[in-house]
């Protein structure tokens, strides 16, 4: 195909599926890869050990290009990108950090770097660090978000204009209609991070899957604003939070009402009260839980079906 990112990363559809804190495991990132997408383990969550076990497993189940993502914040980030390299994968996607850091090393091994950001002046910078390409995400994303709350669809036409890389649109896209209006804005590819959560080959927990797909719309909401940005479902745990910012909470006191492992409480253990529920706005429109493979079949043969009822008139 003729298209930048399916060329970069030697893949036959422009899609790609996020790296998801404990729900992006080798099981995922390989039926992705296999059903012609971009599959990526998502390291964020695992120890450096079984990050290590998740890509020898993707190496033995996919005989097609995939990647990690590694959010820089992660504090044995040095660690992953040893395993990375010593396990040979050929593409990072980085997060939730300076891409200066790791890029010009990660290059010098071969290795295609692409940097998750969240407005113009990040765009700009990741360029001038040596990505490959960026992902443009906007705050309808589901997990960590920009402080700046761009949509995704003013933010793609932005980051084109400010950027000659391949530009990568996330937040907010779980379909390929969704898909076809990101490229018209100026995209070369998507990256999908829940509606793969609601795939057999997640990792996420079935309870955390049956609410993904019964949340509707409005049902999630960007919060934690004085930590880190996140957008998270309404439950119990979201409601303690909203309370504690209304009251005027410190970081602080939020940082203990957090405390430690809430994430994977929610999404992998599956407590629905308790735990943090990572998910994008899209979940609204998401009411199956399906293979990984027809989820990237269906998308690419809706964009194509669109794009043609376009051409003809009849949308």
């Amino acid at each position: 195909m003729n298209n930048p990112i399916c060329q970069l990363f030697q893949i036959d559809y422009p899609i790609i599926q996020a790296g998801m804190i404990w729900c992006a495991p080798w099981q995922l990132a390989s039926a992705v890869s296999n059903a012609g997408g971009l599959g990526l383990i998502g390291s964020g969550s695992m120890y450096p050990d079984i990050l290590r076990e998740h890509i020898q497993k993707c190496k033995a189940a996919t005989q097609k290009p995939f990647g990690v993502n590694v959010p820089l914040l992660y504090p044995d980030v040095d660690k992953h990108m040893d395993i990375i390299a010593e396990e040979g994968v050929k593409i990072v996607f980085t997060s939730a950090g300076n891409p200066k850091t790791w890029t010009s090393h990660l290059k010098e091994k071969g290795i295609t770097v692409v940097h998750v950001v969240g407005n113009v002046k990040f765009a700009e910078k990741a360029a001038a660090a040596g990505v490959d390409a960026v992902v443009a995400e906007g705050f309808e994303a589901g997990g960590h978000n920009s402080r700046d709350e761009t949509t995704t669809f003013c933010l793609i036409p932005m980051v084109r204009k400010a950027v000659s890389i391949p530009v990568i649109a996330a937040g907010g896209i779980g379909s390929g209609r969704g898909m076809l209006a990101a490229t018209v804005l100026g995209a070369d590819a998507v990256q999908i991070g829940s509606r793969f959560v609601a795939s057999h080959e997640s990792s996420g927990h079935i309870n955390f899957k049956n609410k993904v797909v019964a949340v509707g719309e409005g049902e999630t909401m960007l919060t934690l604003k004085k930590l880190v940005p996140v957008r998270l479902i309404k439950n119990e745990f979201f409601k303690q939070v909203q309370d504690a910012e209304n009251r005027g909470a410190s970081a602080e006191e939020l940082k203990e009402l957090l405390g430690r492992a809430r994430a994977k409480r929610g999404m992998f253990e599956g407590n629905l009260d308790e735990g943090e529920l990572e998910i994008g706005q899209v979940s609204g429109g998401i009411h199956d839980i399906k293979p990984a493979g027809e989820i990237v079949r269906e998308i690419w043969e809706e964009y194509l079906a669109a794009k043609e009822h376009i051409s003809k008139g009849t949308i």
